[in-house]
């Protein structure tokens, strides 16, 4: 039931910002849909990953929220299609988009599996303005067995020089055909592994900020 409340809470408040968006004075207001990583997913969020520790998800959100960005965000079902969610994700901003609000004031990021259906949102979109942050969702072997992906926006990728689960992007920007005027990667080098998007840091958060408000130069 939990659950169930939050999905359509998520729901609501996309629909009552398209609805509602007509009224709103504020022109410069920035928008960021969030996903998440499968472990979130799969469990409660007071369980800790055995290596990793606890995935600060509500903490990520309110660091967003304290920089007045309006986020969209939701605790995923177990076992959520990639694929279908990004589809449905996509319609949303899709509408948003035709209620005026501007393609780059609205910026996907995602973590690990939640950073894959970042990706499929921006093949699906194919908006050549919009920002996009992938943090930790990339491996080589990507391009054969995900071929399907497309990127289409301005693009951020953010990987650790420990974790085997994310890499070096380029392979996938230089495969994608649709324009991408803005493209930038940072490498961390933690030694956290996977577990650096677990945390509330700085160190991905900040520059997943100055994207978001149009800084491609990350200054």
């Amino acid at each position: 039931m939990k659950k169930l409340i939050k999905t359509l809470a998520f729901s609501f408040s996309i629909l009552f910002y398209i609805a509602g968006y007509s009224q709103i004075k504020n022109e410069n207001q920035r928008y960021i849909f969030f996903f998440h990583n499968k472990f979130v997913e799969e469990n409660d969020l007071n369980v800790a990953h055995p290596e990793y520790g606890k995935a600060e998800y509500n903490e990520i959100l309110e660091s967003y929220r304290k920089d007045n960005f309006i986020v969209f965000s939701e605790k995923r079902k177990k076992n959520t299609n990639a694929v279908d969610y990004a589809q449905k994700i996509a319609k949303q901003i899709k509408a948003l988009m035709k209620k005026g609000i501007p393609p780059n004031h609205i910026t996907v990021i995602g973590t690990s599996k939640g950073g894959y259906i970042a990706q499929f949102v921006s093949t699906f979109v194919a908006n050549p303005d919009m920002n996009f942050v992938f943090i930790g969702c990339f491996m080589d072997t990507d391009i054969d067995q995900i071929p399907d992906l497309n990127w289409c926006g301005n693009i951020l990728t953010i990987y650790e020089k420990s974790d085997i689960y994310g890499v070096s992007a380029i392979k996938r920007k230089e495969t994608s055909k649709c324009k991408i005027d803005h493209f930038k990667e940072i490498e961390l080098n933690t030694g956290l592994k996977h577990g650096f998007l677990y945390k509330a840091a700085d160190n991905w958060i900040a520059p997943s900020k100055k994207w978001a408000n149009g800084n491609y130069e990350l200054n």
